[in-house]
């Protein structure tokens, strides 16, 4: 039996995959983003009373899931790891460009620029050394930091204005995680983060959010294997009726979230 900490580990017992820890920092939900000022449309439905407990959350999140997650940020995320992978910078302006226009909702389109430009200061800082950090920077270098994703605006060199699926993939890439690794990763932080939202503002008990997490892990799993068969052509692809109340939410009188 080992007796000190200095001992040689069982065979069995194996050692950590160097992109676990990382990949787990950047994908924790209590990660400093602005996550959790965002419901991304979840509060109007709340409002109207259509979604009123768990039973009608876990409706929600499953088409969330299903739809703009798979769609919008799913597959920027898988698309911009191959880019990366190839050392194609133009093709990853282009999909900042795509990622940013094909979010129509206003506040949608200023949540995904704010929480990705937030979570590359804290890439940065967690990979600096590293070639995720190098690769990191060479994305830091295109985005304009003037902009914050209306439309128009003074450029940067590049003309990005950045977006969290995009940072995900590159540090992904760096550190040497599968890509469906990292793409279930930035479905499941995405789910627990708006469950603790929901706690808050329908609310729900802290079991029923635990229950709700678990009852959409299958749709994640699903959405990441459908991830991987889309195409360019496929993002942006939504339900209208999540993007309309995203878009209602701008004029709700009461509101608890920027989204």
């Amino acid at each position: 039996m080992p007796s000190t900490l200095t001992d040689t580990p069982a065979p069995q017992w194996g050692e950590v995959a160097g992109w676990q820890l990382p990949l787990a920092q950047l994908c924790d939900s209590a990660l400093p983003t602005g996550a959790f000022s965002h419901s991304f449309g979840l509060e109007t439905y709340i409002y109207e009373g259509v979604v009123d407990g768990e039973a009608t959350f876990v409706s929600w999140l499953r088409a969330l899931v299903s739809t703009q997650l798979t769609f919008s940020e799913g597959l920027g995320l898988r698309l911009a790891f191959e880019a990366v992978a190839a050392d194609d910078w133009e093709a990853i302006a282009h999909l900042d460009a795509l990622l940013v226009a094909q979010a129509v909702p206003i506040q949608v389109r200023r949540a995904g620029v704010t929480m990705g430009r937030r979570m590359l200061t804290i890439a940065l800082l967690a990979l600096e050394g590293t070639d995720g950090g190098r690769l990191l920077s060479r994305y830091a270098a295109l985005i304009d930091t003037g902009d914050t994703g209306n439309a128009g605006g003074t450029k940067g060199s590049g003309g990005c204005r950045s977006h969290p699926a995009i940072v995900l993939a590159i540090a992904g890439y760096a550190l040497g995680a599968p890509a469906a690794a990292v793409a279930a990763a930035y479905l499941q932080s995405s789910v627990i983060s708006l469950t603790q939202n929901a706690v808050r503002a329908i609310p729900l008990g802290q079991d029923a959010g635990q229950r709700a997490i678990a009852s959409v892990r299958d749709d994640v799993r699903a959405a990441v294997r459908r991830i991987g068969g889309l195409d360019e052509m496929d993002l942006g692809a939504a339900a209208p009726g999540i993007e309309i109340s995203q878009m209602r939410h701008e004029r709700q009188r009461a509101r608890m979230f920027m989204s």
